[in-house]
Order: structure tokens, then C-alpha cells, then sequence
């Protein structure tokens, strides 16, 4: 059977175990629940295992989703959950990693360099990417595990709440802090570029 763009269609199709909607399926969800495990556990076979994991429990009780969320999201509440029970198995973490909203990154950071107007090449830099990504990855876990769904996976703050068993104004406050934690992390970096820029010679490049 032709698999459907129709969400609803797609949803039948998997219930009925259709091996090319299940293909699609993990064709479509793969990598953005591959990120979101890694960021949690930062162990690529981990990770894998967590999605492999996440597919099975998924298409074996297809039947329990009820469709009130797409299924990108319910997906990734799957994904999630198995990591973090990963997570406590191996011991890797001693702090929860969506606990409480106090601390971790309020208040503004001091002495900012101010990136935000960066010319686009300069963003799209490969070493600039790079020095983004290992930024992410180094923030308290209840911050990376936000920002990542909501900025690098493009989910809503419905769903990412959705996902994590938030309510959307700890969604919201934990981007925030997110963001905050995310460009004092990089000024640092902007700013010592910047003054190695100044110390070269006229012409040089």
C-alpha cells in the first residue's frame, strides 16, 4: 500500500504494522531523536540503542496513541523517557536532568560580546558551528534538553512541554536561561577573536 502524506492515514497505516509506513516512519524521526539522545547520554552507541529502542516501543504499542500530538512529538516523549532511564542505569549523571528551575543560568551574564549581528558568512563558519554545537552540549542538562528541542529540532513550546512533562512556562523559562547560559558560553569566544583579529598587522589575513 502507497504510504500517505495524511498524518491521520499515516497513523492507520502504522497500526496495521504497513512495513513501508514503518520505513518512512523511521526514515522521517531518526536523526532528530539521535541528536536529542545524544545530547542527554553524549554516547553515540547509546544514543543509537536508545532509538532503536524507541521504534520498537513505539510501533509495538501503536495502538495506545491516541493522536492528541503529532507523532514526531510522541516519539520523541519515547525517546526521551528511554534515555533518561539509560542515564540512571549507567550513573553518568548524579543531578536530575530536568530538575528545578531555580539557579542554573538567571540572571544576565556580564561583559557580552554582541554577536547577534554577525555578518551570515561568519555564522555559517564551520569553526563558528562547531564552537556552537560543543556550547550546547557543555549547558546544564535541563537547559540543553530545551533548547535543543525548541531550537535545533523545531518543536514548539507545546510540544517540547509535551515531551518533557513541563508545563510551557518552564519551557519558556528554561529557553530563556538556555539562551542566556548559550551567549555568555560564546562570548568568550567571539571576543577572543575579535581581539586576535586586532592584534594582526595591517593586511594580514
Amino acid at each position: 500500500m502507497k504510504v500517505t502524506d495524511s498524518p491521520a492515514e499515516l497513523l492507520e497505516l502504522l497500526r496495521h504494522r504497513d512495513p513501508e509506513a514503518c520505513a518512512r516512519c523511521v526514515q522521517e524521526h531518526w536523526d532528530g531523536l539521535y541528536r536529542l539522545a545524544l545530547r542527554i547520554l553524549k554516547d553515540p552507541q547509546e544514543a543509537e540503542d536508545t532509538v532503536q529502542e524507541t521504534f520498537l516501543n513505539a510501533f509495538r504499542n501503536i495502538d495506545t496513541f491516541q493522536g492528541r500530538s503529532s507523532i514526531g512529538t510522541w516519539l520523541f516523549r519515547i525517546a526521551y523517557n528511554t534515555a533518561l532511564m539509560r542515564l540512571r542505569k549507567t550513573h553518568r549523571e548524579t543531578v536530575s536532568v530536568e530538575g528545578s528551575d531555580s539557579g542554573d543560568g538567571e540572571g544576565e551574564p556580564l561583559e557580552l560580546f554582541d554577536f547577534s549581528n554577525l555578518p551570515e558568512e561568519e555564522v555559517l563558519n564551520r569553526e563558528v558551528q562547531d564552537q556552537i554545537q560543543a556550547a550546547i552540549q557543555d549547558a546544564p542538562s535541563n537547559l540543553r534538553t530545551v533548547f535543543a528541542l525548541r531550537e535545533v529540532e523545531g518543536l514548539s513550546t507545546a510540544e517540547t512541554a509535551e515531551v518533557l512533562g513541563l508545563s510551557e512556562e518552564a519551557v519558556k523559562t528554561r529557553l530563556h536561561r538556555g539562551r542566556l547560559w548559550l551567549r555568555q558560553r560564546l562570548s568568550r569566544y567571539f571576543a577572543e577573536r575579535e581581539r586576535l583579529a586586532g592584534d594582526k598587522p595591517n593586511g594580514a589575513r
